[in-house]
C-alpha cells in the first residue's frame, strides 16, 4: 500500500484478522508479506508484546536495522550535550545543541 494511504478502517498499519489453526499456525496476509518483503522460508522473530496482551512479528533483517537505529538514538540521548526534540511524526529524538543549529 502506498505511503500515507489508509485502509478501510482508517489505520494504515491494520491488515485484518487471522485465525489460529489447530497446529498454532497463522497466515500473514499477502499484502503485508509483499510490503515487508517476506518470502517463503524467511525467518521471523516472534515476541510477546510488553503489555503481555499481544504478539509482535519482525523479519530478522528489519529487527537488526531497528535495533541499530535504537542503539544510535540511545547513544545520542546519553551524550551530555543532548537536548530533547520532537520529529515530524511526533517521536522524541535526541539531538545535540550543535545539530540543532
Amino acid at each position: 500500500m502506498p505511503e500515507n494511504e489508509t485502509k478501510p478502517n482508517g489505520d494504515p498499519c491494520f491488515y485484518g484478522t487471522v485465525t489460529v489453526g489447530e497446529r498454532g499456525q497463522i497466515v500473514v496476509p499477502a499484502e503485508l508479506r509483499k510490503e515487508l518483503g517476506v518470502s517463503p522460508g524467511d525467518k521471523l522473530l516472534i515476541w510477546q508484546h510488553p503489555s503481555g496482551k499481544g504478539l509482535m512479528l519482525f523479519p530478522v533483517g528489519s529487527m537488526r536495522e531497528f535495533m541499530n537505529h535504537m542503539l544510535a538514538s540511545l547513544e545520542a540521548a546519553e551524550r551530555p550535550d543532548a537536548i530533547q526534540a520532537t520529529d515530524q511524526d511526533g517521536a522524541a529524538e535526541a539531538k545535540t545543541q550543535e545539530d540543532s543549529r
